[in-house]
Parts: structure tokens; C-alpha cells; sequence
């Protein structure tokens, strides 16, 4: 694959080609504290229109609620936000519900470069703002979604307070606005994480294990965060009518997942893409498992419309395999000729490490079901960033 003209043709484009800036249209404002921003744009490609025909049809019964009614969402500019983002967009269009979506970011302008065609359409705006001190916006929001913090190993490892600070803080934040402004539903998008290490006897994790991070360990520090966020929602709910949707989130792939970071099938796409062999800097035995994006969309927004109130429900995939599988799995999905290189050696009776989801909770009281399997679910993120030519690689 590394030999295919087309991939060339990408390489050289990424390296070489000028950027494209385009005006933002007059019509489409961003709103901040102090100031009406209208940044400039790097034009990008927007996301499959079979994928988002698919989180359409899986979802279309669901919506009717949300029509002429307005939801917040936080972390909307991530690679959560972006698949939510897109698909209330598309889906509020081909539904004519108008709803209206308002976005909390840090930067707009950068996501207007990122995504110009979600900040032109007119049912979406930008607030800019922190999560944890963000100034409230007029008017009422029936729907929140609180998918902010960056899952980043570099800020767990550099600057954990903050990290802790902006989970914990931005989740008080939040359920203070949403107590002030007239919210009916609020999904909070948790983490596995919270389950702290997964016995290696436990397979696939379910929602009523009571283990926990080790809350000595600076490493814990996403975990805690999340684990809090939790109790905070359930201490909220004792004063408040909202119905709080718990989704604890395992592991993701689809366009937009950063190819150069700490996620694993990522970087090994990003490997694949740019000719290089793929490096398993452990023993290539932890046992991982990925949803597609679009089912993640589908997951979520479901969860958000009808999950029962307070009841934390898995969101991942169940088909598991280990990270040297993944590998081999993501060059032979992309037909690729390129070596594994794997660091250690295995441990003859180690116990192997598993982060792995129970998703019979989901299935049971929601019906949701993994639709895209993972050869397809590589396929589909590197086709993506072939045709886009994003970043990462």
C-alpha cells in the first residue's frame, strides 16, 4: 500500500500544497464575551454521508422531541463533539426540526478552520469560553451534553491539576447551568476509566463493578476526575428534576481521531498510511477493543433521548483482541505490506492487562448494537484521511 501512487499523491500533497483559506459567509456570526469574531477558514471535508445517513436512520424515531428546542454542548470542537456536532447538523436539516445547537470552545476560530461547513450552518453557534468559568448564555437549553476534557496522556503526565481541575470544575459548571436554564436531559460523557484496573480473570467489564483507581497513583488522575464528575451528577439529581444520562466510554476509531497521540489503532493507521513499520513498544498482549464512530454517534444520542436516569451504561465495542491483533488487523484491513515490530517479549503467565466493556446493559435497556466491524471501521477512518489529506500522518 505504501507503494500506491494515491498515497504518494497525499504525502506530497500534505507536504506541499498552500492552504486554502475562505471568508466566513457575513450572514454567520461567533459569539465570545466581549466580541463578534468572524475568523477565517482552512476549507476541510466533512464527514461520510453514509455514515451519516446511518447514525440518521438508527436515530430518526428519537428526534421529534428536540424540534424548535436548543442543546449546549461542551468539548463540541473534539473527536466526540465533532461526530455529535456533524450529526445534529445533518440530521437537523434532512429532519427540518429546527433545533439549534450552541457550542462551547476555547478557540472558534481554530474550530471554523477545522470545520468550516458546521460553523456556517446557521443552527450552530460558538460560545467562547473555558468550561470550568465559562459565562452563561441567555435564553433556555432544553438538551446538554457535557463531553468536554481531552483525554491526553501528555496532560495527565505534565500537568495533572489542571486536568483534574478542568473535569472537575467544568462538571460543576455545567450542572449549575443547566439547573438555571430550563434543562430537561443532560448526557455526561464519563469514562471506563473509572473502573479502575481490570481484573485479568474479568473479561468484559460490566457497569456494577465496584473497583476504583488507586487514588494515590498520579496516573489516576482522569479516572478520579471522571469518578467525581459521577458522584457530582448523583448529588445534583437529589435537588433537581434533570434526568442525567451516564455513558462510560471505552475505546473509538472513525475520522477525526488524531493519528500521532497515545491512541493505539490511531497510530498504527498513521504508520500504515505513511509507509512506516508499526512499533508495539509493550509486549503487544493488552486486550483492547473499538467502536466505530458512527456508533458512538448512535450510542450517544440515544442514550442522551432515553436512557433510564442515573444508570451508567457501557458505550464501546465487546470484540476484543489484543494489540498486537490490532496491528496485524489494521494492515491487513489496508492491505498493507509493512512490518510489526513488537519491544518486549511476553512474560510466560503475566497476567494480561484488558480494558474491555460489558455492553449487555445497552443492549438490554436500549437495544443498541455495534454495526460496524472493525476491518471496515480502519477502512472507513483511513479512506478518510486519503481522501481529506488531514493531518496526523
Amino acid at each position: 500500500m505504501q507503494n500506491d501512487p494515491r498515497y504518494s499523491l497525499v504525502y506530497d500533497t500534505l507536504r506541499l500544497r498552500p492552504r486554502l483559506w475562505l471568508p466566513m459567509p457575513p450572514s454567520h456570526t461567533i459569539s465570545t464575551s466581549a466580541r463578534i469574531v468572524r475568523p477565517q477558514l482552512m476549507a476541510q471535508r466533512p464527514l461520510p454521508t453514509d455514515d451519516l445517513d446511518h447514525i440518521l436512520s438508527e436515530t430518526k424515531t428519537l428526534w421529534e422531541e428536540m424540534r424548535n428546542k436548543h442543546i449546549f454542548i461542551t468539548g463540541g470542537t473534539g473527536f466526540f463533539g465533532c461526530w455529535l456536532l456533524e450529526s445534529f447538523s445533518y440530521i437537523n436539516r434532512q429532519l427540518n426540526l429546527s433545533a439549534r445547537a450552541t457550542v462551547l470552545t476555547r478557540d472558534p476560530a481554530a474550530f471554523a478552520m477545522k470545520c468550516p461547513h458546521l460553523a456556517a450552518d446557521p443552527a450552530v453557534a460558538f460560545l467562547a469560553g473555558d468550561v470550568r468559568s465559562f459565562s452563561f448564555p441567555e435564553g433556555d437549553f432544553q438538551y446538554i451534553i457535557h463531553a468536554a476534557t481531552e483525554a491526553s496522556a501528555r496532560q495527565a503526565a505534565e500537568k495533572p491539576l489542571d486536568m483534574l481541575t478542568t473535569i472537575i470544575d467544568g462538571t460543576a459548571r455545567v450542572l449549575n447551568f443547566a439547573q438555571t436554564h430550563a434543562t430537561r436531559k443532560l448526557l455526561l460523557t464519563s469514562s471506563g476509566a473509572v473502573y479502575g484496573k481490570q481484573p485479568a480473570s474479568l473479561t468484559h467489564i460490566p457497569e456494577d463493578y465496584l473497583g476504583g483507581p488507586d487514588p494515590l497513583d498520579p496516573a489516576s488522575v482522569y479516572a478520579e476526575g471522571k469518578r467525581i464528575s459521577e458522584q457530582m451528577c448523583a448529588l445534583q439529581s437529589m435537588h433537581s428534576l434533570i434526568e442525567i444520562k451516564i455513558a462510560r466510554c471505552f475505546a473509538f476509531v472513525g475520522p477525526h481521531l488524531p493519528l500521532d497521540t497515545h491512541f493505539a489503532i490511531g497510530n498504527f493507521i498513521g504508520d500504515v498510511l505513511a509507509g512506516r513499520p508499526i512499533r508495539i513498544n509493550g509486549d503487544g498482549t493488552p486486550m483492547r477493543s473499538y467502536l466505530y464512530a458512527s456508533d458512538l454517534a448512535i450510542w450517544l444520542w440515544t442514550m442522551l433521548f432515553q436512557a433510564p436516569h442515573l444508570t451508567a451504561v457501557n458505550v464501546g465495542s465487546a470484540h476484543d483482541l489484543s494489540i498486537l491483533e490490532l496491528a496485524r488487523a489494521v494492515v491487513q484491513s489496508l492491505n498493507a505490506s509493512i512490518d510489526i515490530r513488537v519491544a518486549k517479549e511476553v512474560i510466560p503467565g503475566a497476567d494480561i492487562a484488558r480494558y474491555v466493556p460489558s455492553v449487555g446493559r445497552a443492549r438490554r435497556l436500549l437495544g443498541l448494537n455495534e454495526t460496524v466491524n472493525l476491518q471496515e471501521a480502519i477502512r472507513r477512518t483511513a479512506a478518510w484521511y486519503v481522501e481529506e489529506g488531514n493531518g496526523g500522518i
